[in-house]
């Protein structure tokens, strides 16, 4: 480095050597006053070592020499600490594995089952008073005379000594029956119709085939559920013969319709008991075909009490069922026969009192039974 020349020229204060102006009286540090004879001293020649080398190193350089600085340091400490023993090398710890031990289920063991003997009904005592007799005692308990007899091993003439104690077996329950099931007026007509099955031919119509059994078109495509009037060979068709046209007589005058057939019937079934608390019974029958408006059933329904009285319902409908009146139910403690039938009849004129006569249009159906239940029935009465 070079020493910069004063601009202006300057001397050197004797008591600090502070280097002051030339024509400065008092030095500015120490306060010294200057004589007029002083000179200015001359200035030291100013000294001028050697100059260091210079290194310049870029900054990747540096950092590079630096992380080196740093690696080398941290291995030197970490083989220091390991001579000293205060490193230690991790040790590995083994993995324990769980081995489930399988639990051994117990088999349910199945009961044996073992039949309980159902209890015997114990029988009940009655104290036989004068006049009773085996019959009247059986019938106040609803039981038969057999079976009095043989539990009070009593003879064929069942004698009875008054005032000794008689054993009366336990009536035997009666099944209820089933309630029967009532078919609707459609489903009654569509049973009892009769039907015929047809093929369909090379050529046939379908308005060929309704001429020949003398049934609509429009009936026989709703019978079997046609969407057109277009049937082809091999196709099966179901005529419903109940459906036919009535064929025209060769006079304008009306005929009469041949008889009709005796009416099916339906419900109740033959011999079905009735329950008491039923206070109205239906009777459904099947259909004979349409009837005219002169034209209608007859139903006819009878019953007759314990002293031979004898009565009689006789009804005129146009539908195929009819429900029994509760008011022609026998007031009775004892179940009672009814037989019922039903014909078709037609309307013939009037009487003097303005009623309908009626006479037969065909055959009568045959006669059904059913028992109507009294209030605590024991036995079921034979027709």
């Amino acid at each position: 480095m070079s020493q910069e020349t004063p601009s202006k020229p300057t001397k050197i204060c004797p008591t600090c050597g502070t280097r002051v102006s030339e024509d400065a009286n008092r030095c500015l540090v120490c306060g010294a006053e200057f004589t007029a004879g002083e000179k200015p001293s001359r200035p030291a020649k100013a000294i001028q070592g050697s100059r260091m080398p210079e290194i310049t190193l870029s900054l990747p350089a540096v950092m590079g020499l630096f992380a080196m600085f740093l690696g080398v340091g941290a291995g030197l400490v970490f083989f220091g600490l390991r001579e000293t023993g205060r490193v230690v090398d991790p040790t590995a710890t083994p993995t324990v594995t769980l081995t489930t031990t399988p639990t051994l289920t117990p088999t349910p063991v199945t009961p044996t089952p073992t039949d309980t003997p159902l209890p015997t009904p114990t029988p009940m005592s009655y104290t036989i008073q004068a006049g009773d007799t085996c019959l009247g005692i059986a019938g106040q308990f609803g039981v038969s005379v057999q079976s009095i007899q043989l539990l009070n091993n009593l003879s064929v003439n069942c004698d009875l000594v008054p005032g000794t104690t008689l054993l009366i077996p336990q009536p035997t329950p009666t099944a209820t029956a089933l309630p029967t099931a009532t078919l609707s007026e459609a489903d009654a007509t569509e049973q009892a119709c009769d039907k015929a099955d047809y093929m369909v031919q090379e050529g046939d119509t379908l308005s060929t085939i309704a001429n020949a059994y003398n049934v609509p078109m429009a009936v026989i495509r709703e019978h079997n559920a046609l969407t057109s009037d277009i049937v082809f060979s091999g196709m099966p068709l179901e005529i419903p013969l109940c459906q036919q046209r009535p064929t025209p007589g060769p006079s304008p005058t009306p005929t009469p319709p041949p008889p009709y057939p005796a009416p099916n019937l339906l419900l109740p079934a033959d011999l079905a008991s009735i329950p008491g608390q039923d206070d109205t019974v239906t009777l459904q029958w099947a259909s004979v075909g349409t009837l005219a408006e002169n034209e209608a059933y007859q139903v006819t329904v009878v019953y007759r009490t314990e002293d031979g009285e004898e009565h009689k319902l006789v009804e005129y409908v146009p539908d195929t069922k009819f429900i029994i009146p509760a008011s022609f139910r026998a007031n009775v403690r004892d179940p009672l026969a009814y037989r019922w039938s039903i014909m078709a009849v037609r309307q013939t004129g009037t009487d003097d009192d303005g009623d309908p006569i009626w006479e037969s249009a065909g055959a009568a159906s045959s006669p059904r039974i059913f028992v109507w239940s009294g209030t605590s029935a024991s036995t079921t009465p034979s027709p």
